[in-house]
């Protein structure tokens, strides 16, 4: 046995190269999407370094360890590099990114100086928002239609305007609004398949939130899509059906940014070393429009199902029980104006160890919201445009390393521990450029070399 397997021989791809400029439509354009836009404007102006992208700062593993080659991602698969980066979205408020920026506060007004001309210049369209789904949001740039079909086709047209005017080769879209209300409606026959969902459209069915009319339009459009939100935009039978029609890859759900990162980094270290849990009590305090919407109890539900199904899968309690079968998991989310899109997230585990006895392990993440979150709608970005160019359709449980509640088959569990998931991530990588995967086995290592 050796570190390299060729068990997956043959299914590399040919992936079209990255030719003109890719547009990214952002729904959404408070502070995650204008940290991303003014980030890549600084970047490509030679201002800053895009420090938490993977896709631009982390180098891949090929070969063996005794012949390694170590590529920058962006060089070793064919992203579009930045410069061919063009933005565009929607949004409940008018403010052009200028004013978006400086309304969240998240990058300082002297820092976004020397691009403050490209910002000015990126203008939100009217926004697809329904009052009913995000309860402590209004606003007045927003489209009117007699059902929820026209407000697709509308946004279709918006697509289709933005790349011509823009001349982009392609579309790729990442949903950065708000957090809707949690839906306990999902098994209603308009999710279920195509044709109902379509019939839910022009009925303009009360259920049928903004992010779904969002997903469906661009699908439609063959553009791929990325929820970034906990919302059960995709999560569906009928999206993923019309995904897998049209050749459209799609992935979600939830940026997984600061305190459930922490999470997915701590609790497969305790797995590992098979150390026990009695509970693992998560707080969070933030003041940016986030914290806002989730002050609303049905909103926060959302986000409460996405963050609490996380520890579910890395520690198994069906085949460990005696470790993880009955550990309490508490979460809370508080809105506090004053800290704005500096979130801090406050952890208390409780562990066993050997004997049954009793430790615990505390964590304090000081984090900026938006800061984590920009990178990751980048990669996103970028890796659709990407599987999308490589003829890969459907749900894409490869980019699971970016989500906090990951989309997968619907038979199968989702993978959470961010090890794991990177593992995948880069596996995936490998296949697809027809290289080598690693295990990281390694017996061979072990005899004298030659």
């Amino acid at each position: 046995m050796n570190e390299n397997t060729d068990a997956y021989d043959g299914l590399a791809r040919k992936i079209e190269p990255p030719k003109g400029k890719l547009g990214v439509l952002l729904p959404g354009m408070g502070a995650v999407s204008s940290t991303l836009i003014a980030g890549v404007q600084l970047v490509n102006a030679g201002h800053s370094q895009p420090i938490g992208s993977v896709t631009q700062m982390s180098r891949i593993r090929l070969g063996k360890r005794d012949n390694p080659q170590y590529p920058l991602i962006k060089d070793f698969v064919p992203l579009s590099p930045l410069t061919d980066l063009v933005f565009g979205g929607w949004d409940i408020y008018d403010d052009n990114c200028y004013q978006a920026a400086l309304a969240c506060g998240v990058i300082d007004k002297q820092e976004l100086e020397p691009i403050r001309k490209q910002l000015e210049e990126i203008k939100p369209w009217p926004a697809v928002f329904d009052p009913a789904f995000v309860k402590n949001l209004s606003g007045p740039n927003v489209k009117k239609a007699a059902n929820k079909m026209e407000l697709a086709e509308m946004l279709m047209k918006d697509m289709e305007n933005f790349k011509k005017e823009k001349d982009l080769d392609r579309l790729v879209m990442c949903w950065c609004g708000s957090t809707e209300v949690y839906q306990e409606e999902m098994d209603h026959e308009a999710f279920q398949t195509v044709e109902g969902f379509e019939k839910a459209l022009k009925d303009d069915l009360a259920i049928i939130p903004p992010s779904m009319i969002y997903a469906y339009a661009a699908i439609r459009m063959g553009v791929p899509f990325a929820n970034g939100s906990p919302n059960q935009t995709v999560d569906h039978p009928a999206i993923v059906e019309l995904a897998l029609k049209h050749n459209v890859a799609i992935a979600g759900k939830d940026f997984k940014t600061g305190q459930t990162l922490m999470k997915t980094i701590i609790a497969p270290g305790l797995k590992a070393r098979m150390l026990g849990l009695e509970g693992w009590f998560s707080s969070n305090i933030l003041g940016n429009r986030d914290g806002e919407v989730l002050d609303d109890p049905d909103s926060f539900r959302s986000k409460e199902v996405s963050k609490g199904s996380v520890l579910d899968s890395i520690f198994q309690d069906d085949l460990y029980p005696e470790l993880y079968g009955d550990y309490y998991h508490k979460i809370r989310i508080e809105y506090y104006p004053p800290r704005g899109d500096a979130k801090e997230g406050w952890d208390n585990i409780d562990i066993q160890g050997w004997l049954g006895q009793k430790m615990q392990l505390k964590v304090n993440f000081l984090c900026r919201d938006s800061i984590l979150a920009a990178p990751v709608v980048l990669d996103l970005v970028l890796f659709l445009d990407m599987a999308n160019r490589a003829g890969m359709r459907g749900i894409q449980e490869w980019l699971s390393f970016y989500f906090k509640s990951p989309q997968c088959r619907p038979d199968l569990k989702p993978v959470n521990s961010l090890f794991d998931q990177d593992e995948k991530m880069r596996n995936t990588l490998r296949i697809l450029m027809g290289e080598k995967v690693i295990d990281h086995s390694g017996l061979d290592y072990y005899e004298p070399k030659g």
